[in-house]
C-alpha cells in the first residue's frame, strides 16, 4: 500500500505499456530492482520471494499427502502468483485497477494460509505406541 500511495512509478520506463505482456513485466521488474525507489525495491524483491516460497510450500504439501491441506494450499499460492501478475502489470501500464486486484488476492492468499496454520488437520486421536525393541540374541 505504501508504494501505491508514495512512490511514483513514471510513465516511460523500460518494460512499460509493453505490446507482450511477459517480456514487458520482466523489463518492468528489471527496471524496478535497479532503477526504482527503495520501497519498490523491496517490495519487488518480496513479491518475487513469497513466488519462490509458495511453490516450495505446495511442494511441501504435496509430500504430506493431505487432500484437504494442499488444496488451500494451491489456492493460496495461485492467489499469490495472480497478485504478483497484477504487481507486474501495475509496473507495465500504472492503473489502480491493477493495484486493487493484486491487494484483493494477496488478501485471498493471506486467508487461505491462515486456513492451513489454524485449522487442525490432525482427525484421529493419536494413540500411544509401544517403544521400537532392537532384536539382539540371547537378550529378552
Amino acid at each position: 500500500m505504501f508504494v501505491n500511495l508514495f512512490v511514483a512509478i513514471p510513465d516511460n520506463h523500460a518494460g512499460s505499456k509493453p505490446s507482450d505482456f511477459f517480456s514487458g513485466s520482466t523489463q518492468s521488474i528489471g527496471w524496478a530492482v535497479a532503477h526504482g525507489a527503495v520501497a519498490l525495491v523491496i517490495h519487488t524483491e518480496l513479491g518475487l520471494l513469497l513466488a519462490v516460497m509458495v511453490i516450495g510450500i505446495v511442494a511441501r504439501a504435496l509430500s504430506i499427502g493431505r487432500r484437504a491441506l494442499t488444496t488451500w494450499v494451491v489456492l493460496g499460492a495461485l492467489f499469490t502468483i495472480g497478485a504478483g501478475f497484477n504487481g507486474a502489470s501495475f509496473l507495465d501500464y500504472n492503473k489502480d485497477v491493477s493495484s486493487f486486484v493484486m491487494t484483493a488476492l494477496a488478501l485471498a492468499a493471506l486467508l487461505c494460509f491462515m486456513v492451513v496454520v489454524y485449522v487442525p488437520w490432525e482427525t484421529k486421536a493419536s494413540t500411544p505406541t509401544e517403544e521400537p525393541r532392537l532384536n539382539v540374541p540371547g537378550a529378552n
